[in-house]
């Protein structure tokens, strides 16, 4: 089975989840809508696609016209019920493809913050596999409502941080991919942090062993979920 993995820029990649993918004995494709190339094969040449983060807003049609596009492909993976997991911009993308609000939050997380499974997320096939509370590598400045349907897996005092809709659709607010040379690169990249960038820095050096390992976790359940729907098939 290949995996699609949508991308939003150069440093905003699969991380440790393409490891599983690979691991698991899959493919990775990668696409954007922003390179104006249609998709390399058709969509049902792709078991689960994987729609990742960036700079970017999920607001910012009138700056990136694509995103317009990326919307009525998403609707589309909804519709087909195709399995699919978003990932911070990812999933206020999905949120928004299915109709949900998406806004600025009053407070950004930039960092490491503290994250709680809901009794659903508890149970769920690919968040369940996290420990009910724990800390998260975040990088957003907006947030989505839970979209209408939609089952609230995990929150925080800020904003929802994941949810699942229906039986193939997943998006989570933080990072549960993302490698230490991602995050030096957006340290790098970005100006204007609101923490300190040698401190999360540091920080995330000392969490990054120990994330990964919850982040490679998550993406494994995604992977059984996506193997069981192709074997239904």
């Amino acid at each position: 089975m290949d995996f699609l993995a949508v991308i939003h820029g150069e440093s905003v990649r699969s991380g440790v989840f393409g490891d599983v993918v690979r691991e698991r004995g899959h493919g990775l494709e990668e696409w954007s809508l922003a390179w104006d190339k249609p998709l390399p094969r058709p969509l049902d040449a792709y078991g689960a696609v994987l729609v990742f983060g960036g700079a970017m807003h999920a607001d910012q049609d009138d700056h990136h016209p694509w995103l317009r596009e990326e919307d009525m492909f998403l609707q589309r993976l909804l519709d087909l019920h195709m399995p699919v997991l978003g990932i911070c911009l990812g999933a206020q993308l999905l949120a928004k493809a299915a109709h949900a609000p998406v806004y600025p939050v009053d407070e950004a997380e930039v960092g490491w913050f503290e994250v709680e499974l809901t009794a659903a997320g508890t149970e769920d096939p690919v968040l369940g596999r996290l420990p009910q509370t724990f800390d998260a590598f975040q990088w957003h400045y907006y947030a989505h409502d839970v979209p209408a349907g939609a089952v609230e897996l995990a929150r925080n005092r800020v904003c929802t941080q994941a949810f699942r809709l229906g039986d193939s659709a997943w998006g989570v607010q933080f990072h549960p991919e993302v490698t230490l040379h991602q995050v030096q690169s957006w340290i790098h990249e970005e100006k204007g942090l609101p923490v300190d960038p040698g401190a999360l820095l540091a920080e995330t050096t000392d969490r990054i062993d120990e994330w990964n390992t919850l982040g490679r976790e998550l993406c494994a359940g995604f992977v059984d979920v996506a193997e069981r729907v192709t074997a239904s098939v």
